[in-house]
């Protein structure tokens, strides 16, 4: 890119909400400017704001970017967005949830940016709720709104499981799945809390399970160390709080566990997405109890729509729970993005809601030390009670 006295100036530059999203499309990019003179760099929080700035100082003509550290750049004048034409907005809904969207309006209408008939601009997500349509309005200049597939939908190549567990038998209930399971098969479990996350990891690995952890209380060293270990099959179980949920493609994921459920649709859209990919077929396990009656309409719509086995009970839980909210609210209650909304005049209207709930608290609150519970046989193998194939349809 163009390079001042002080500043940088990128030709194109990707907005991403973590710095695992941002460190994965950076490694991208390097394979497509390879032996080319286009140079690629990322910044993001969490790492050395001196080494950072040495890398741009060589030279960058694609910048990927958390928009925190971007801003961060933009005040102490090392980065210069006047010569940028191409802008990419990565999970853009997400950056709204976390918060981003003044850093976002700033860096692409405050600053030198060229205006949006100027340059070309971007946005990917799997969900794209009215909110984030009427931002893309703003950004957008005789924009074309594509959608692949059913918007906020979930794909086909996905085996759904929904499955009761009660809270205090979770635990034992992820065991013997885990130990029913191909020690090598890569699995990722989700949990709503970090202790709940850091807890369970140390459960499985004193009982000698190869897993790992990752969450926004790591830091980025221990965080890169952790994706590394699970990419390489290392440690072939990923514990994991929403920071990894978003964007990352993680590969031979073959297996993703909701040990605690989300209480938004749209989280569990994209979690469940960390499998199945690029034609692959995965499976989906959620642990389901009478604490989830929030999801349970949304849940059921999801399942009934990608032609997944129901089971019986969710659906009297479903028609149980009809005084809650209509189904598939979402946290922005846009409904996915399956219309075009932008059309519409006002701006944004009303807000987020607040962003997505944070949970119930650490793993004590969570019940996650678990309690007995009985033998299970998952795949149809032997010993007693209940035998489970998990990728019947």
């Amino acid at each position: 890119g163009y390079r001042g006295r002080r500043k940088i100036y990128p030709l194109a530059l990707v907005l991403s909400p973590t710095r695992e999203l941002a460190s994965q499309i950076y490694e991208e990019s390097r394979k497509f400017a390879y032996r080319s003179q286009v140079r690629p760099c990322v910044i993001y929080g969490g790492a050395d704001v001196g080494a950072q700035m040495r890398d741009l100082d060589r030279g960058c003509h694609l910048l990927v970017a958390t928009p925190g550290r971007l801003a961060d750049f933009l005040d102490r004048g090392k980065i210069g967005l006047d010569y940028c034409r191409y802008l990419c907005l990565d999970e853009a809904d997400r950056m709204l949830d976390m918060g981003f969207e003044p850093q976002i309006r700033r860096i692409v209408e405050k600053d030198a940016m060229p205006a949006k008939g100027d340059r070309q601009t971007l946005m990917f997500s799997a969900t794209f709720p009215k909110e984030i349509q009427h931002l893309a309005r703003d950004f957008l200049d005789n924009y074309i709104f594509l959608t692949v597939g059913r918007v906020g939908s979930t794909s086909q190549n996905i085996t759904q499981k929904v499955v009761w567990v009660d809270e205090n038998d979770k635990i034992n209930f992820l065991t013997d799945l885990l130990t029913a399971t191909d020690q090598n098969t890569c699995f990722v479990v989700f949990t709503e809390t970090k202790k709940g996350a850091d807890y369970l990891d140390n459960y499985l690995y004193d009982r000698g399970f190869r897993s790992t952890c990752i969450h926004g209380d790591r830091n980025q060293r221990e965080r890169e160390g952790a994706l590394k270990s699970f990419r390489e099959a290392v440690t072939p179980v990923l514990v994991a709080t929403a920071v990894a949920a978003r964007g990352l493609d993680i590969p031979n994921v073959r297996h993703v566990i909701n040990f605690d459920l989300p209480s938004d649709i749209d989280e569990y859209v994209h979690r469940i997405g960390r499998t199945g990919r690029v034609g692959n077929i995965g499976l989906a396990t959620s642990f389901f109890n009478d604490k989830n009656s929030n999801i349970v309409r949304d849940l059921l719509e999801l399942l009934i729509e990608a032609k997944q086995e129901v089971p019986e009970w969710l659906e009297k839980c479903a028609a149980n729970n009809r005084g809650g909210r209509g189904g598939r609210g979402g946290r922005f209650g846009g409904k996915f993005g399956a219309r075009d909304y932008r059309q519409g005049g006002g701006g944004r209207g009303g807000g987020r809601g607040g962003g997505r709930p944070q949970g119930s608290g650490g793993f004590r609150s969570n019940n996650y030390g678990g309690s007995g519970g009985g033998q299970r046989s998952f795949g149809g193998g032997g010993g007693g009670g209940s035998s489970v194939d998990w990728w019947a349809n």
